[in-house]
């Protein structure tokens, strides 16, 4: 029996293909939006903060965090330790044995002019027949500037300020012995042009040189207080590190405590001990040296300033005192309406300053060594202005020779106490310059060592911080 042939089934209408009859077509659908496409690859430093985050969940994981984190801050703290103490303890050396000899070299550079030129002076009010010492002292001076301004020159930084004040004193120098010695050649001929050069050497002196070595005294000071700046702070960042690091480490400690009831850690322990020494040693070492250089700023420092100061004001007093006999009142001053001779005028006044700084000097200083000799010369200041009173009533009654003995006579002369002044500022500079320099000395010494041994035991540290951690990790093999 034959069947009639199944009829083939219709096809699906789909996009493309036509639909059977009675089939209505089938319109392609849109895709939908937003469907995901293709996936990006990620990146490696994505995954590996996923394996971050993912090793976070466990014990271990956090442990090998923890671990990374306490040794890089003992090392940090160690190595800012290190960096700030090497700059504090560089500082300090340079306090020591550059800014602060380099400022007493000025003030002998200033000394050793004005002394030249009291000398050259004293030796043209003897005529004709300089002393042999006198001449000897002048030059002595000269030789003392120049070698002072050569290793001025030496230290000084290219370009800056006190190189051209430097090199206009070595310009000036020349030309005020070249005066010097014209005026004398002409004193011992007797013409007395001679004293108008000297005056005009005097001038150029007092004018052009003291001022420019005053210059560059005020820049070397300038150079000192600076390296006091910056030996003198508090590192606090170095200390605020080793807060933190100590506070993580105690941390790390209580919290291993919690986990497993152990009481110690033996390399956290070890780490906090080593943190703890470093961090020790940077607060006391940089006390004691702070305190150390303040002492040679406040009973070195400023007891040299002044009695420097005090010493030149004594020079130019006594070169003041000389000229008023070389000129005899051929220069003049008017104050306030009245005229005055201008050299005893500025006497005056130095012997003023001079007063004005034995007081101070005195006031500073702290031990018998210092007081002593500032209180010699005091007396010899009194007895210097008795003698110069007298000397001026000669000068202003016509007694032109007796008023030149009570200056530059072989005994009981003002020339006498000037000596004596300057050789007890000189001393009371000695023993200040000593006490600074043991003060500044130990001061730099209280920071020797400390920029190698904080960086051991920030490495030692470390290690422990490590070490522990360690442990912790090998109880979860």
């Amino acid at each position: 029996m034959t069947h009639p042939p199944k009829s083939a089934a219709p096809p699906v209408p789909g996009p493309g293909v036509p639909a059977a009859p009675g089939i209505p077509a089938q319109t392609p659908r849109p895709a939908p939006t937003g469907s995901p496409g293709p996936s990006a690859p990620r990146t490696a430093f994505a995954e590996g903060v996923d394996r971050l985050r993912d090793a976070a969940t466990t014990e271990p994981g956090r442990l090998r965090i923890i671990g990374a984190v306490l040794a890089l801050l003992v090392v940090a703290f160690g190595a800012v330790t290190a960096w700030q103490a090497s700059e504090r303890a560089a500082a300090a050396d340079d306090v020591l044995h550059r800014s602060q000899p380099l400022s007493s070299g000025a003030a002998d550079i200033y000394r050793s002019l004005a002394d030249a030129n009291t000398a050259a002076s004293s030796g043209f009010l003897a005529g004709g027949q300089e002393t042999a010492a006198s001449r000897d002292r002048y030059e002595k001076d000269i030789r003392t500037a120049a070698a002072g301004l050569v290793t001025a020159a030496a230290n000084a930084e290219p370009g800056s300020a006190s190189e051209a004040t430097i090199a206009r004193l070595n310009k000036l120098l020349p030309d005020y012995k070249g005066l010097i010695e014209r005026a004398r050649t002409y004193n011992r001929q007797g013409y007395p042009v001679g004293g108008a050069y000297l005056r005009y050497a005097n001038e150029k002196m007092q004018k052009e040189m003291l001022p420019a070595a005053e210059d560059l005294y005020t820049k070397e000071n300038q150079r000192l207080d600076a390296d006091y700046g910056d030996a003198t702070p508090y590192p606090w960042i170095a200390i605020a590190l080793g807060v933190l690091a100590l506070a993580a480490l105690g941390w790390a400690q209580h919290r291993s405590y919690r986990r497993t009831n152990r009481v110690l850690n033996h390399g956290l322990v070890a780490a906090s001990a080593a943190t703890t020494v470093a961090l020790l040693w940077l607060v006391v070492g940089h006390a004691v040296a702070r305190s150390d250089l303040n002492g040679s700023y406040d009973h070195g420092i400023r007891s040299l300033t002044v009695l420097h100061d005090a010493r030149i004001a004594s020079l130019k007093a006594r070169g003041n005192e000389n000229l008023s006999l070389v000129a005899r009142g051929a220069e003049t001053i008017t104050v306030e309406g009245r005229t005055y001779d201008a050299y005893y005028y500025d006497f005056d006044k130095d012997m003023a300053g001079l007063g004005q700084g034995l007081t101070r000097a005195a006031k500073l200083a702290d031990n018998q060594g210092g007081s002593a000799p500032v209180k010699a010369a005091e007396g010899n200041m009194a007895v210097w202005k008795q003698r110069h009173t007298a000397a001026r009533t000669e000068d202003e009654n016509g007694n032109y020779q007796q008023a030149l003995d009570k200056v530059i006579g072989a005994k009981g002369a003002t020339g006498e106490c000037f000596d004596s002044v300057d050789a007890n500022l000189a001393q009371a500079i000695d023993h200040e310059q000593s006490e600074f320099q043991q003060a500044a000395g130990d001061g730099r010494d209280a920071m020797a060592g400390l920029p190698v041994g904080a960086a051991v035991l920030a490495v030692l540290g470390a290690a422990g911080a490590v070490f522990g951690i360690g442990r912790r990790l090998s109880e979860y093999r």
